[in-house]
């Protein structure tokens, strides 16, 4: 059974979460302190659920304190914050998505499928100018250094490195890292790009990885492109 760790210090939110993912039939345990959410995230459960304003230690300081540990259980955020800073520090801090408050219980257990499935991955290998991916270990590297990267982050890197001098679009990586049924803003999509670039060290003004193609999508460039 996929385990699944709720941390929400707010009974009227946390309760009725725990309800509708034991219904479509996770196990779930409930956590109402940061502290108790970062010790039980230690045992690696399937998905971690965290709310950002957790007291005791809040969840965006869970979810460092984990990554920073090497766990790698995909981290949900769930934030009253809709301010697209506070989304990007989510982000950073290791998080492979997040929903905003209030949010309608179909569309929250929609997010949790998506990064349930995604952090599943597909059995692909693949190198590109230094930047090389194992899908079945999920592992990325570029040269000899391991890159520590979220659920979603593999994927993208995993589509972009697929889809290698081509541009990718917008829509197809919305639709093959996210939800299939993923209708709303690509917002999301543009801070783990940010992100991305950051840990591949890419340069947004002179890229030697991702290109951005503006109206379209983003493109991984083959060396000969970039030089």
């Amino acid at each position: 059974m996929t385990s699944v760790l709720l941390a929400e210090d707010d009974s009227a939110i946390s309760e009725p979460l725990a309800r509708a993912l034991r219904r479509e039939g996770y196990e779930v345990t409930i956590c109402a302190d940061g502290m108790e959410a970062y010790r039980e995230g230690q045992a690696d459960p399937d998905l971690v659920i965290l709310d950002i304003g957790l007291p005791s230690m809040d969840g965006l300081e869970v979810c460092w304190r984990l990554r920073a540990e090497g766990r790698t259980s995909p981290i949900l955020m769930l934030t009253a914050r809709a301010d697209e800073v506070d989304a990007v520090v989510g982000l950073d801090a290791g998080a492979d998505d997040y929903v905003t408050k209030p949010f309608r219980l179909a569309e929250f257990l929609a997010r949790v499928r998506a990064v349930l499935r995604r952090s599943n991955g597909k059995s692909s290998a693949a190198d590109a100018d230094g930047v090389r991916i194992d899908a079945l270990a999920r592992r990325a590297f570029l040269g000899d250094q391991e890159l520590q990267l979220t659920v979603k982050e593999f994927d993208l890197l995993r589509v972009l490195i697929r889809e290698q001098g081509k541009v990718v679009s917008r829509e197809q990586l919305m639709r093959e890292v996210w939800d299939t049924q993923w209708f709303g803003s690509t917002k999301t999509l543009d801070m783990h790009v940010s992100v991305l670039r950051k840990k591949l060290g890419d340069d947004v003004t002179r890229p030697r990885f991702i290109t951005t193609v503006r109206g379209v999508g983003f493109r991984f460039e083959r060396p000969e492109d970039a030089a």
